[in-house]
C-alpha cells in the first residue's frame, strides 16, 4: 500500500470539533471502533513516517506521510497512536491521540 493520500491538506483548517461531532453522529462505540481500525491499518501497513487518516463523512481510512501533513498543515503527527481526522467537505482536520 502506498502512503500517498490523494488530498491537498494545505487548504484545511485545524479544528477541535471533528471528534465530538463524529461521536454525536455515530455514537461512542462506533466512533472508537473507527479510530481503532485506523490505528490497526497504521500498525499493519504503515510505518514510522505515516499517519492514519479517518475520513469523517464516510468512515473511510488511509495512510498519509507525516512530512506531508506537517508541511501542508503545520500539524506534527509523528507520535504513536495518532489519527488525523479529515472532513473533505468542510476542509477541516483534527489530530487525535488515543490514550
Amino acid at each position: 500500500m502506498s502512503d500517498s493520500f490523494p488530498f491537498d491538506f494545505s487548504g484545511c483548517n485545524s479544528v477541535n470539533h471533528l471528534w465530538p461531532d463524529f461521536v454525536e453522529r455515530f455514537g461512542v462505540q462506533k466512533s472508537a471502533r473507527a479510530v481503532r481500525q485506523a490505528l490497526d491499518l497504521q500498525s499493519m501497513q504503515g510505518h514510522s513516517e505515516t499517519l492514519a487518516v479517518l475520513l469523517v463523512e464516510t468512515c473511510g481510512m488511509g495512510l498519509v506521510s507525516v512530512d506531508l501533513v506537517r508541511y501542508q498543515t503545520g500539524l506534527v503527527g509523528n507520535g504513536a497512536s495518532m489519527v488525523l481526522m479529515l472532513s473533505t467537505k468542510a476542509r477541516e482536520v483534527q489530530l487525535l491521540k488515543e490514550l
